[in-house]
């Protein structure tokens, strides 16, 4: 079985650039849980919404956003998934954000 086109793209120069262009607007920052990641290769840049191999959607800026490998690896599959985010509560009660 031959890989989509699309998984090259993540092996080009202009993703390299792109990448490190959304980890530094993103501040090191995770976007899913706030987390500041100190070692770039434990932080992913995330499209938003699934290119699913839509190459306009693949380049869009506006697209991606950085996130820790846990929430990537986790959390974001599983809302990909269709399954129900789940809500992490402080001692208090309160959703953590």
């Amino acid at each position: 079985m031959t890989e989509p086109a699309y998984k090259r793209w993540y092996k080009t120069k202009r993703w390299q650039q792109l990448r490190w262009a959304v980890l530094v607007r993103c501040r090191f920052t995770c976007g899913m849980c706030g987390a500041i990641v100190s070692n770039s290769r434990n932080l992913v840049a995330d499209h938003k919404r699934p290119h699913r191999g839509d190459e306009a959607l693949f380049w869009d800026d506006a697209n991606l956003w950085a996130v820790c490998k846990p929430c990537h690896d986790g959390e974001k599959q599983r809302i990909e998934r269709g399954s129900v985010p789940r809500v992490t509560t402080g001692v208090d009660g309160w959703p953590i954000p």
